[in-house]
């Protein structure tokens, strides 16, 4: 990596949490100078604009968090380990300090930047199909009912796990994500063979 790319991830890196911490449009270009201790033209020889930062921290959240769902699933030998290894990602709030950047900004790209709300969506829809597959691999695995609805479980689960996170955050407390998750379990649970 050259030292102008070890820069340019540096502020991205840097930036990242800070900018679902306080969203694009409350973070300002003196935040993130702060953050990096690099001077205004430090940070646009990097970048065209605040808005590609952006969209650069999110690209960068949104694969930290899918790296870390990835590897807890991958550590389960059933669909259930699976799906529970997930479950105990999501549910831990050292993973999303800060929030969950889907939801972080989404909430605020869905009507002001059509193309970070299109960046949204795909991990939206990828974030699903994470839950897709794992049921419908019981599914064929024989460990899983084929009266389980593949898509819309994941759609349910996907919406109830942003909704605890975003209790999470205003409660400043698991307790109701602590009920999501429970509920999830538990409607898995009638369809284990």
């Amino acid at each position: 990596m050259s030292k102008a790319e070890r820069t340019r991830q540096f502020i991205i890196e840097t930036s990242a949490p800070l900018i679902n911490k306080k969203g694009m449009a409350g973070t300002s270009l003196r935040d993130i100078m702060e953050a990096t201790k690099l001077a205004k033209g430090g940070i646009y020889g990097n970048f065209e604009n605040k808005e590609e930062i952006c969209m650069e921290s999110f690209l960068y959240l949104r694969s930290q968090l899918a790296s870390k769902l990835d590897i807890a699933a991958s550590k389960g030998k059933s669909a259930k380990e699976k799906l529970f290894n997930l479950l105990e990602v999501y549910g831990n709030g050292k993973n999303m300090v800060e929030g969950c950047p889907i939801l972080n900004f989404g909430t605020e790209a869905d009507d002001t930047n059509p193309v970070m709300r299109e960046q949204v969506k795909k991990a939206i829809l990828s974030a699903q199909k994470r839950f897709f597959n794992i049921v419908e691999e019981g599914i064929q695995n024989k460990e899983l009912s084929s009266e389980i609805n593949s898509e819309h479980y994941s759609i349910r689960v996907f919406a109830m796990i942003e909704g605890g996170i975003l209790c999470r955050k205003v409660f400043g407390n698991n307790d109701q994500m602590n009920i999501v998750l429970d509920g999830i379990k538990t409607e898995f649970e009638r369809y284990v063979l």
